[in-house]
């Protein structure tokens, strides 16, 4: 199942699709229900490879993984609806957009991109998807959004690392094809200690929207998505309003 929408609420009118960066899954959208207005239900996308979908293989290119996601969208799309993606997801949650477009479905009434450069930019990291494991086990370590307790734990961490190099694979494989930027607004967010993502890489992402263009940044480093959470919610919620 694609979507895992924890709190469920038929007669909200906004529907936000909600998408994870590498390894993650549906779960660190648990709350978010909770905390945004009634008006909006939480669709939390679940891709293969974790938590309920464990036994399933991972994508490892953005592409196939897009094409497979769009139709089972479709139904979804019935009411006005907006995207988040963080790392991974906001590249994601981006290209879904655009694909939105190409096939003549509806279009998101707002794109949030989290926690990562603009597509056009190039990346300019060492990719990490073919490293040896213990150097990277290293890089999580750097990045600090894996829990302690996976890291030290072998039968955890053997679960958990091919799903990384298959996210990480779709990041650094993915090549950015240029298009008309989207009519819809954009707003990237972004963590004041972020050590891979600056204020500058965020802002290029206006060049991606003819409507307008918000840069908010928060504490936090990568994962001020999670340290954050209240913050990124509350100024989410009053993007969300001001739009529907």
């Amino acid at each position: 199942m694609w979507f895992k929408i924890h709190k469920p609420n038929p007669t909200a009118g906004l529907r936000l699709f909600c998408l994870p960066y590498s390894g993650a899954g549906a779960a660190i959208f648990a709350q978010w229900g909770a905390t945004l207005p009634p008006t909006v239900e939480v669709c939390a996308i679940q891709l293969p490879g974790r938590e309920s979908r464990m036994a399933e293989a991972p994508f490892t290119r953005m592409e196939p993984l897009v094409q497979v996601l769009l139709p089972a969208m479709r139904p979804l799309l019935d009411k006005p609806f907006a995207i988040f993606g963080h790392s991974m997801g906001a590249l994601v949650g981006f290209e879904l957009a655009r694909a939105l477009r190409r096939e003549g479905l509806p279009q998101p009434g707002l794109l949030a991109v989290s926690g990562h450069r603009a597509a056009q930019l190039p990346d300019t990291h060492p990719p990490a998807h073919g490293l040896p494991e213990p150097e990277l086990i290293a890089e999580l370590q750097r990045l600090n959004g894996t829990p302690r307790e996976v890291l030290e734990h072998p039968e955890l961490l053997q679960l958990v690392l091919p799903i990384l190099r298959a996210d990480f694979a779709v990041c650094e494989v993915y090549h950015y094809v240029e298009e008309p930027p989207l009519a819809c607004p954009i707003v990237a967010f972004g963590g004041l200690g972020d050590p891979d993502v600056s204020r500058e890489e965020l802002d290029a992402w206006r060049v991606q929207t003819s409507a307008s263009f918000t840069l908010r940044m928060l504490p936090g480093d990568h994962f001020f998505l999670t340290s954050a959470r209240q913050l990124l919610l509350q100024s989410l919620a009053r993007d969300l309003a001001s739009r529907f």
